[in-house]
């Protein structure tokens, strides 16, 4: 009897020991893997990797119709719209260490060579310009050309002709007030956002980034121009490029309904100037300075042999004056204004301020006449003046 017992607990032991030892390796018995294997049914193939088929073109049904124009308007015109990012360094105003800082904008590719135009003030004084293309792809930018009176500047990327999407150019000249626009940009660094409006007002004047220069023939809008939408093209509702994006009329630096672009007129008047020289070579009267009066400007200044003084205009004249003080005598000189001229208008247009004639002289070309209207000893003077080249 006790030795029946002793072979029981030996066989449940056994028995214990050989399901602990399956539980601790997790080896099960094979055939028992087999018969599971077996009851899952046969091995599945190999996963193959199916090509997807292309997306198909997207449906316009149940669009409204200024909804399909928005529509091909961005999908026309988006991958010639790039990001351009700046740095550059600024001296701190305490310790005048040299801080780096960033800004950014935006542009549009023009030409199959890589050529791209943004505002002047996008890239003014950046040490480095890096373009970003639709496609995500960036490059170093080098600048062509820049013309800080009309806020343009030409910059050239090494990229290939697959990437690069020229934008159309419109026709500024025949817009209409009310007509709908559409910008594209990267405001607050959203690549290529699309925003719609309509011309408000035209022939708008704005502040030059260049000293008392004034940009003509603004465009006004109401579409939302922010911060980094400066470079972006204006839009025609055929895709044309109409205008380009350049400031806002905003306290806070965000869209108030009051944006402005410059017209593409003027952009294609002068890029070809900036692509073949660098800058743009405007008409120069050789005079140096002028100073503000009640009616007119003085002039203070003539470019010694230039323009003007060819012509017989006058400037301050210089005289010497002996001067006794006592015992000691010596010899004063003096500007004399009295005897220079005041200029007060342009081939008979009146002008009044330092912007207005600095307008009339540069819409002209090198070479051309313009009359002087000038107060000269309490008479009216008429001075014909041939334009030089500004050097």
């Amino acid at each position: 009897m006790v030795h029946r017992q002793i072979l029981m607990l030996c066989m449940l032991s056994a028995a214990v020991g050989a399901l602990t030892a399956v539980y601790v390796t997790g080896d099960p018995d094979p055939a028992g893997q087999t018969r599971a294997q077996e009851d899952a049914g046969p091995p599945l193939p190999p996963t193959q990797l199916v090509p997807l088929s292309p997306s198909p073109p997207p449906s316009y049904e149940g669009l409204t119709e200024d909804e399909k124009v928005n529509i091909r308007v961005y999908e026309a015109v988006n991958r010639s719209v790039v990001n351009i990012s700046t740095r550059s360094v600024q001296s701190d105003g305490f310790f005048m260490f040299a801080v780096p800082s960033e800004g950014a904008g935006s542009g549009v590719v023009i030409d199959k060579q890589g050529r791209i135009i943004t505002n002047f003030h996008v890239i003014e004084d950046a040490r480095q310009i890096q373009v970003t293309l639709f496609d995500g792809k960036s490059y170093d930018a080098q600048v062509v050309g820049v013309d800080s009176t009309t806020d343009v500047a030409v910059l050239q990327i090494e990229a290939s002709q697959d990437s690069l999407f020229p934008v159309r150019f419109g026709d500024s000249a025949d817009l209409l007030v009310g007509q709908r626009v559409y910008a594209i940009g990267n405001p607050f660094g959203l690549q290529r956002t699309l925003s719609t409006g309509i011309i408000s007002s035209l022939n708008r004047q704005l502040p030059s980034p260049r000293r008392y220069r004034r940009i003509d023939q603004m465009i006004q809008i109401d579409a939302d121009i922010n911060p980094g939408n400066s470079g972006g093209p204006l839009l025609d509702t055929s895709a044309r490029m109409i205008g380009m994006n350049q400031a806002i009329a905003s306290k806070t630096q965000e869209s108030a309904g009051i944006g402005f672009a410059i017209p593409i007129n003027t952009i294609a008047r002068i890029v070809p100037q900036l692509i073949a020289k660098g800058r743009v070579v405007r008409a120069n009267i050789g005079i140096e300075s002028v100073s503000q009066m009640d009616h007119g400007l003085l002039i203070v200044q003539l470019t010694p042999g230039g323009a003007a003084e060819r012509a017989g205009l006058q400037g301050p004249q210089i005289e010497r004056r002996r001067v006794r003080q006592g015992h000691y005598v010596w010899e004063q000189t003096v500007l004399n204004r009295s005897a220079a001229d005041v200029i007060i208008g342009i081939d008979g247009k009146p002008i009044e301020t330092v912007e207005e004639f600095l307008a009339a002289v540069e819409s002209r070309q090198p070479g051309e006449k313009v009359i002087v209207n000038v107060i000269r000893e309490d008479s009216q003077v008429a001075v014909p003046v041939v334009l030089d080249a500004d050097e």
